[in-house]
């Protein structure tokens, strides 16, 4: 029997990715999409691109809306998705792609968002390496509350935490530098988007450790065993859709050989479907990756400057948002955890 899904925030971007995925998933059946401005208007008429949805209508954003449901997606932006989850009942798998559940700090998230907090919930990253050994992926069997990671988090956590956890680099010097796509910052009409802005052109944003997802890549890492994390990463605008490429670089901690680096993220990924550590001297691109659920990693050690380099790709709207919602999904409900998801991207 197929779990009845509702998609609140339909209308945007994220919803949009999930209702892509979802609705080549063997084991659910969407029956209801909500929105704001676009509620009485034909799914289709927004995300044109969802042909086999054409038979829904979005309808209000509204705890009675998404009332009855086995699972509800919820893609709206922070402090509106607490609101509406703290009102969804408490057998209901509720899977938030916003930031209202994420940290675990009610000061980090005064300090970086600010209003009222909602509450951590269980964190959807299930190849996140844990300080123990395990992966997130055990605290998420049988889940009722899932919050979604941050994309730029995911790109960046990914390509560090296996040598965090291994102890090959230290975790007080990290430095990130991530390309990122427009669709990133939402369906919402914003000057500094328009196609006249960006194309030709890349532009740094958030800069000197002012981004919201500053605290959300610390708490990760030091999930994954590091002591006195700190990071410093820079998001630069690029003229293109989607994707994420960030280059992380570490110390290398004292004594560690190249051939000691490469296996703390061999033996980290090795059996994980969607992160796939590149053959040495290998590195990813954003293009390789776009439509899929999958994260590249290529590594390198910079002998001369005594650090570790991690490139790491992805696509914002799957691995970065959609496709962790699903994957996530598929983990707390015991169902196959790649069901509705694509290792292949699109090319050219």
């Amino acid at each position: 029997m197929s779990l009845s899904v509702a998609v609140a925030g339909a209308s945007g971007y994220a919803g949009g990715e999930v209702l892509r995925l979802l609705a080549d998933h063997p084991d659910v059946e969407i029956t209801t999409v909500t929105a704001h401005a676009n509620a009485g208007q034909p799914l289709t008429a927004v995300q044109p691109h969802l042909r086999s949805l054409g038979h829904l209508t979005l309808v209000d954003t509204t705890e009675k809306n998404l009332a009855g449901h086995d699972v509800v997606f919820v893609a709206l932006p922070h402090g509106l998705s607490g609101q509406l989850t703290a009102q969804l009942a408490e057998d209901t798998l509720v899977i938030d792609c916003g930031a209202d559940h994420r940290l675990t700090s009610e000061a980090d998230w005064a300090a970086f968002y600010g209003g009222e907090y909602f509450g951590a919930w269980d964190y959807g990253m299930p190849e996140l390496v844990l300080a123990d050994g395990s992966t997130q992926r055990g605290k998420l069997v049988g889940a009722k509350k899932i919050a979604v990671p941050g994309c730029n988090v995911t790109a960046i956590t990914l390509g560090l935490a296996p040598g965090i956890r291994a102890g090959v680099i230290d975790a007080d010097d990290l430095v990130s530098v991530l390309t990122v796509g427009t669709s990133g910052a939402g369906k919402a009409l914003k000057t500094h988007l328009l196609a006249s802005e960006i194309h030709g052109s890349a532009s740094p944003y958030a800069v000197g450790g002012t981004h919201r997802h500053t605290p959300e890549i610390i708490q990760n890492l030091t999930a994954a065993g590091g002591t006195g994390v700190t990071v410093s990463f820079t998001p630069v605008l690029a003229p293109m859709s989607r994707g994420i490429l960030a280059t992380s670089t570490a110390k290398l901690a004292a004594g560690v050989s190249e051939a000691a680096v490469r296996e703390a993220w061999e033996s980290a990924y090795a059996d994980e479907p969607f992160v796939h550590l590149l053959p040495a001297g290998q590195f990813p691109k954003t293009a390789d990756v776009l439509g899929a659920n999958t994260a590249l990693v290529g590594l390198a050690v910079d002998q001369n400057a005594g650090r570790v380099v991690v490139v790491s790709a992805i696509d914002n709207l799957v691995k970065g948002t959609a496709g962790a919602a699903v994957q996530s999904m598929n983990v707390a409900l015991g169902l196959t955890e790649t069901a509705g998801l694509s290792t292949n991207g699109v090319a050219p």
